[in-house]
């Protein structure tokens, strides 16, 4: 089980206890010797974000609890742009090549990570998907995280950029209920706006909320049904790609 999430999937979660930490509690002087769970993910980003640097690649991690739609709006993004972009994609979830298939349906490069029990993608799993899908030089690699709020917001795969994802459908106090995976990213997708009409959610406070958790927060609202706020996206995702430290 992994000591961090608690998580049991088939890679490797050995975060490292040093062999000396000790809880004797029959001593009035008590040493905990532990080193940081996470510093082997976080030497592996290191090592993932200095390859996409090198070869000019803009990597985006988008995360969401399942449902929101981020496949649907990859699948939007790749086929509305793929005449201006070089993409490629790494898919995350337990079990099934399903949204993986959608991806490769757009013509567009994509590998699949299964992580079984699992409940999100690490820095060693980027790693190996990088050797094997081997994305161009000045491209776009998005990262479709698996569906949960938490886990995820823990683990630094080595992107650029952190995408997260929410839907109309889900409430407006989500940014309240998991601030950690909004402090921690760079745009906040809300989508699904069609369906305002029909559900208890407010923009409004929606909005405030994300801010509350991350005021630095860029906010897009949008559609992948009416197309509305699409070009928001677009506009931003090119903005980055021009922005001086892409461009080499």
């Amino acid at each position: 089980m992994c000591a961090t999430c608690g998580c049991s999937g088939d890679h490797d979660h050995s975060h490292g206890h040093e062999k000396g930490h000790s809880h004797d509690h029959s001593s009035k002087t008590i040493i905990d010797i532990e080193r940081d769970i996470l510093q082997e993910n976080n030497l592996l980003a290191e090592r993932n974000r200095g390859y996409l640097d090198a070869k000019n690649i803009l990597c985006l991690n988008l995360v969401s609890s399942p449902g929101s739609g981020k496949t649907t709006l990859l699948e939007r993004t790749l086929t509305a742009l793929k005449d201006e972009l070089d993409f490629a994609v790494i898919e995350g979830d337990q079990q099934t090549t399903n949204d993986a298939d959608r991806i490769h349906a757009t013509g567009t490069k994509v590998t699949q990570i299964n992580t079984g029990k699992g409940c999100h993608l690490d820095a060693h799993m980027v790693m190996h998907a990088l050797q094997g899908l081997k994305p161009k030089e000045n491209s776009v690699l998005f990262i479709e995280n698996v569906g949960n709020l938490v886990c995820p917001a823990m683990f630094d795969l080595g992107e650029k950029e952190r995408v997260v994802i929410m839907s109309v459908t889900e409430g407006d106090d989500k940014p309240l209920k998991y601030p950690d995976m909004f402090h921690t990213s760079t745009l906040c997708i809300i989508k699904k706006t069609d369906l305002l009409p029909y559900v208890n959610f407010s923009m409004v406070k929606a909005r405030e909320n994300a801010l509350k958790a991350n005021y630095r927060l860029n906010i897009i609202e949008l559609s992948c049904t009416t197309n509305d706020g699409m070009e928001s996206w677009f506009n931003w995702l090119k903005a980055k790609i021009n922005s001086p430290e892409f461009i080499t």
